[in-house]
């Protein structure tokens, strides 16, 4: 049997394949930013997945910046993926929930008093922002204070405790795709002179913390990590990624995580200014602990990366998107459904809900 169909034990989570699915935002939430019962419907549907890792979920309302992305703030969204978790539980799944904040990638339609949203720096991001209305340039956040820090890891801590509240079985810190942690860890976007920038220990810091105190809430065994070394998304650079990312890596080995998602450079990166050779494979000797992978990948490159031992699982996002069996299909070798990328960030089940399991 091929190992990517063999079990595999994620901290306290005993994945029954190593096939998972990737966290994928698809603006579905309801008003609020509550979960909904369609969520429910979706996840339940993929629940054939060694693990499901749910979309990227906001730790408060600072914390937006795309619309009808779910949050998990406040009661009424706990209670809302209260409903997902039981799904996928009585479908046989398991499910831990990515927490989120997008730090400078927002704009002040989306702040609850209409703000500039808060990044480690001011330094405005390239790109532009839905509104809601229209596409606008990203405005230059506000840096936050030293002392507002401590509150930035409560919130993180808040949304941990109610997605234990809410049923899951663990949680993914999102210190990725040039989000708010990944704006701390990197120099390209941390220009600080205080404790929380500067030296790369000082630029770590706020992940380490973050990541001490949801372990309180969760134990570190139901706790994972996400990071994106070689990634430029979201106007994202680091001088020296290699020596980042393998440094904070090191400091994570002392937590005993679940594990750590670790995103692998694409073509599709490289052609938007990525640099190769950063990834799982070489810094996997850095972290002591499973480690997850994913970018890109097919059956037989997943198989590779098991293989040659640089991953323990792989997570599948888009394929899982439109294949809801992905795990039957990848083993079985049946075709996979192609996905309708106008549905992607859209509304309603079409494009969500309405993909065909193989007969």
């Amino acid at each position: 049997m091929s190992k990517l169909f063999s079990s595999c034990r994620l901290g306290a989570i005993e994945a029954p394949h190593r096939v998972l699915m990737a966290p994928l935002t698809r603006c579905r939430a309801g008003a609020g930013n509550v979960p909904t019962d369609l969520m429910a419907r979706y996840y339940a549907q993929r629940a054939s997945a060694g693990l499901i890792i749910a979309e990227a979920t906001t730790v408060s309302p600072r914390g937006h910046g795309y619309p009808d992305t779910p949050g998990i703030y406040t009661e009424a969204q706990r209670d809302g993926w209260k409903g997902i978790t039981r799904a996928v539980h009585d479908a046989g799944g398991r499910i831990v929930l990515q927490l989120w904040h997008v730090g400078r990638i927002s704009h002040p339609s989306y702040q609850p008093d209409g703000g500039l949203p808060v990044a480690p720096s001011a330094i405005r991001p390239a790109g532009k922002v839905w509104t809601g209305r229209e596409m606008a340039d990203y405005v230059t956040p506000r840096a936050l204070e030293t002392d507002e820090m401590p509150g930035i890891v409560a919130e993180y801590v808040r949304g941990a405790r109610l997605a234990k509240e809410a049923g899951f079985d663990g949680v993914e810190i999102h210190n990725a795709n040039g989000y708010l942690l990944d704006q701390f860890l990197r120099d390209g976007t941390n220009r600080r002179e205080d404790g929380y920038g500067g030296s790369l220990r000082g630029r770590c810091r706020l992940t380490l913390e973050v990541t001490s105190a949801v372990c309180t809430v969760w134990g570190p065994e139901r706790v994972g990590i996400r990071l994106s070394p070689g990634g430029v998304f979201n106007d994202m650079r680091d001088s020296d990624p290699l020596a980042t990312f393998g440094h904070l890596l090191g400091e994570l080995s002392h937590f005993g995580l679940a594990y750590a998602h670790v995103t692998r450079v694409t073509a599709q990166d490289v052609a938007h200014g990525a640099k190769d050779g950063v990834g799982p494979r070489e810094l996997r000797s850095r972290f002591r602990g499973p480690m997850v992978t994913a970018g890109g990948f097919d059956r037989a490159s997943a198989e590779a990366a098991i293989a040659e031992d640089w991953a323990d699982a792989v997570a599948f996002g888009v394929p899982f998107l439109a294949n809801p069996d992905l795990p039957r299909r990848l083993r079985e070798g049946i075709p996979l459904n192609a996905p309708d990328e106008s549905t992607f960030y859209a509304q309603g089940p079409k494009g969500y809900v309405d993909y065909p399991a193989a007969e």
